[in-house]
């Protein structure tokens, strides 16, 4: 279970720069320094995405599957 700690408005000006470096602009990250990442948290879970996979047509559940698959590429440079 991860405690949020509260941070000075100057930190959070830092951070937001710092991260804005790194083409990272989403409002709720996780830094993971043990493991040198970031994760960004998507308010949309994978869950939502899911629930909603009976609702999608083959060929948006094929451009979806690409979207995933460039990010990751991205991800791992």
């Amino acid at each position: 279970m991860s405690i949020p700690r509260k941070i000075d408005k100057q930190t959070a000006k830092e951070l937001r720069s710092l991260l804005s470096r790194l083409n990272i602009r989403n409002s709720r990250v996780t830094i993971d320094l043990d493991n040198d990442t970031i994760e960004i948290v998507d308010d949309d879970s994978i869950d939502d995405i899911l629930e909603s996979a009976g609702a999608l047509t083959p060929e948006r559940a094929a451009e979806l599957q690409a979207e995933v698959k460039k990010m990751r590429e991205e991800w791992d440079g």
